[in-house]
């Protein structure tokens, strides 16, 4: 076994791992732990695994596990996670004579309302698409300096933002940093700059705005939002829609997930295309589905854990000719 702290593959593995010494103390833990912990790799180091876990119990069969040198498998071991009891699998496998590996698999059932077990595929995605990407780029900066006409200049410059913006979520997804990054949102400066960006693509649907001029700015990470807000448009054109329209609204006593805010933010992305497929309802943000044969199945369930990250939410209604995705956000940021 390589040392995992030198072990890209350790890293990128999607199931929770961590390494423990003599005092309980994590050596190494990797991003699909320190998720579920709600935790960076690199402040868990020096820490006791049994009190990032909220587990007590744990310390003594850690120190079992060196004692008498040979495995354990703990069931349903109750975890202080996020703010509420969960559950968990735990595995204890002892390395040497000073080390455990600990293998931690949360129970689906405990898994918060709408999430989706996307994050181990998704990192794997953004390892596949960075080379592509910077390829992208370096192609569009040299079409950028070497074109004369201002529009053609103004669409390179385009791709590359929106090809640094897609390598930042790729850096993010590698490195898990955790938490979204929370500041201040203009929304309807967001759906402006989306609104660029859809039509700039070929066959563009037309977009219509219904805002609400009323409503104040909020809170969010800027570019993960954006890429919920780009693949709902983007899925509306290949749904055949002509006109998209951008509605935001402020909706009372909004129930988001196990709680009710006094408020939240909904922005709706309404279109006039085919709907969505029967048999893909109860499962549309679910990963790889997809109702296109090319589609990659990513980007409703990207979306939904983006809207949940930010203690929202998101859902849709369609039916044929009128489809709306409403993303959900609540007007004041609460910590769980």
């Amino acid at each position: 076994m390589h040392a995992p702290d030198q072990t890209d593959l350790l890293t990128l593995l999607g199931t929770g791992l961590a390494v423990v010494g003599l005092d309980g103390r994590v050596a190494w833990l990797n991003p699909a732990l320190g998720e579920v912990l709600d935790v960076g790799p690199r402040t868990a180091q020096g820490q006791e695994l049994a009190v990032l876990m909220r587990a007590p119990s744990l310390s003594a069969q850690l120190a079992r596990v060196l004692a008498e040198r040979r495995g354990f498998h703990l069931r349903g071991l109750a975890l202080g996670l996020r703010g509420r009891e969960v559950s968990a699998d735990v595995s204890l496998q002892p390395i040497d004579d000073e080390r455990v590996l600990v293998e931690v698999h949360p129970l689906a059932h405990d898994v918060a309302s709408g999430a989706t077990p996307l994050s181990a595929t998704l990192r794997g995605f953004a390892h596949e698409v960075k080379n592509p990407l910077a390829g992208l780029r370096g192609a569009a900066q040299l079409l950028q300096r070497r074109v004369g006409d201002d529009d053609l200049r103004q669409l390179a410059g385009m791709v590359i933002a929106e090809a640094d913006r897609l390598a930042a979520l790729a850096d993010g997804l590698l490195r898990h940093r955790g938490a979204a990054r929370i500041g201040p949102v203009s929304v309807h400066e967001l759906l402006d700059r989306l609104e660029g960006l859809v039509v700039a693509e070929p066959d563009a649907p037309r977009v219509r705005h219904d805002f609400d001029p009323s409503l104040p700015d909020s809170v969010g990470d800027t570019d993960r939002l954006m890429q919920v807000l780009l693949n709902l448009t983007r899925n509306a054109g290949q749904a055949g829609a002509s006109t998209i329209t951008l509605r935001t609204r402020v909706e009372h006593g909004a129930r988001l997930g196990d709680r009710t805010v006094r408020a939240a933010l909904r922005i709706d992305v309404m279109d006039d295309g085919a709907g969505v497929p029967d048999d893909l309802r109860d499962s549309l943000f679910q990963p790889l589905v997809s109702g296109r044969p090319d589609g990659t199945g990513l980007g409703l369930a990207l979306s939904r854990e983006i809207a949940l990250e930010h203690g929202g939410d998101l859902r849709y209604t369609s039916r044929p000719g009128e489809t709306v995705f409403s993303l959900y956000l609540p007007m004041e940021r609460t910590h769980e």
